[in-house]
């Protein structure tokens, strides 16, 4: 009944089934949900040391070699499982079934993977860096088209975090090659992450290169290195709900579907939802009005050039803490709009959005 949503059936229990057809419901016994509650933690949230001891006996378990795939398949583990514990061939070695690997660089490769790329699904972006993974990230940056400059710039943040830190970009993205223990590790996370992507990308045309895909799922550094904001000298700080970049006449809204008092201040509660499958209702900042400013310019985009991109996600973080990364649902164009100080902006979007995005987002429309 819940269908496909990026919220697991935990959250889905602890926040009353919130994804249910329209019009249904299911409620349980506090009792009865309390003992449902305790026994998924306890087989999806193992501790470090219950996930050693099932590494050490996969042997007995299965036939098949011990890997990270064929483990995760056999426990039915999300990745987070595994690399909230640390990486995958520390664990295998302090389980005593592989040798030692190479520390250096294990702390970066395990944020990256936990923090980054867990909260990322794009099947072109993955492939590109598992295309330099198995050339050992050995690249030359003058060689690469624009939009793989940029990507590049994208793993750069993915796995250093900072801006800078070495001499150029090509620097920062060869120091990954330079553990083959990473790099092994990296192939096998990406091969994992792209087998798990259930839906195509969809090109956009903008005026302008840049590599990200519509109805892919982003990071917000990545999203604000794909679009100029950030450089390999300076990360972007932009942690709003609007980022625009004037050279591009561009601008990008950040809309989180599922607004928690934990979260969200009673001013920035704004209401957001799908009104239909290409249609979606947007509440600007408090400040706007259609008379001038930003309202103004909401209303007078489409005659100005400026193109509105809208990034959506269905809440925050996950189960495990993590952040979730925005689904590109494309370019709006302004159809109508009303109230002021916030205003009220329906967006036509020029590609339908992802059904368990939209079934997600509709929910909200109804309460």
């Amino acid at each position: 009944m819940v269908g496909k949503t990026n919220t697991s059936i935990l959250n889905e229990l602890e926040h009353n089934f919130q994804h249910v057809p329209l019009g249904c419901s299911i409620i349980l016994e506090k009792q009865a949900k309390e003992i449902i509650l305790k026994n998924i933690k306890a087989s999806i949230n193992p501790n470090r040391y219950y996930l050693i001891q099932r590494i050490r006996n996969f042997q007995h378990q299965s036939n098949l070699p011990l890997t990270l795939k064929n483990f995760i398949q056999l426990y039915h583990y999300p990745l987070e499982t595994i690399y909230k514990r640390g990486i995958w061939q520390r664990l295998t070695f302090e389980a005593g079934v592989s040798g030692e690997p190479n520390s250096k660089n294990e702390k970066e490769l395990g944020t990256c993977i936990l923090k980054k790329w867990l909260s990322t699904e794009s099947y072109s972006y993955f492939k590109f860096v598992l295309d330099l993974a198995k050339k050992g990230f050995r690249i030359d940056l003058n060689s690469l088209s624009p939009v793989e400059k940029t990507m590049c710039l994208m793993l750069h943040y993915d796995f250093w975090q900072n801006a800078g830190g070495f001499a150029s970009l090509e620097s920062s993205i060869r120091e990954i090659g330079k553990n083959q223990d990473v790099v092994n590790e990296i192939i096998e996370v990406l091969e994992i992450r792209m087998d798990q992507i259930g839906f195509m990308e969809i090109e956009i045309d903008l005026p302008y290169d840049q590599p990200l895909k519509v109805h892919s799922r982003y990071t917000r550094d990545q999203i604000l290195a794909a679009f100029g904001f950030s450089s390999f000298e300076s990360k972007s700080s932009n942690r709003e709900g609007v980022a625009e970049n004037i050279e591009l006449n561009t601008e990008i809204l950040f809309i989180n579907l599922n607004k928690s008092n934990e979260h969200y201040s009673p001013t920035t509660m704004y209401i957001d939802y799908a009104i239909n499958e290409s249609t979606f209702r947007w509440q600007t900042q408090n400040s706007s009005r259609s008379d001038r400013g930003k309202g103004l310019s909401y209303i007078q985009h489409q005659q100005n050039g400026k193109r509105i991109l809208l990034f959506v996600r269905e809440e925050n973080e996950n189960q495990f803490g993590n952040k979730l990364g925005f689904v590109f649902i494309g370019e709006g164009n302004l159809i109508e709009h009303f109230g002021s100080k916030p205003m009220n902006i329906n967006w036509e979007l020029n590609e339908p959005i992802p059904a368990y995005l939209y079934h997600a987002s509709a929910k909200l429309s109804v309460g």
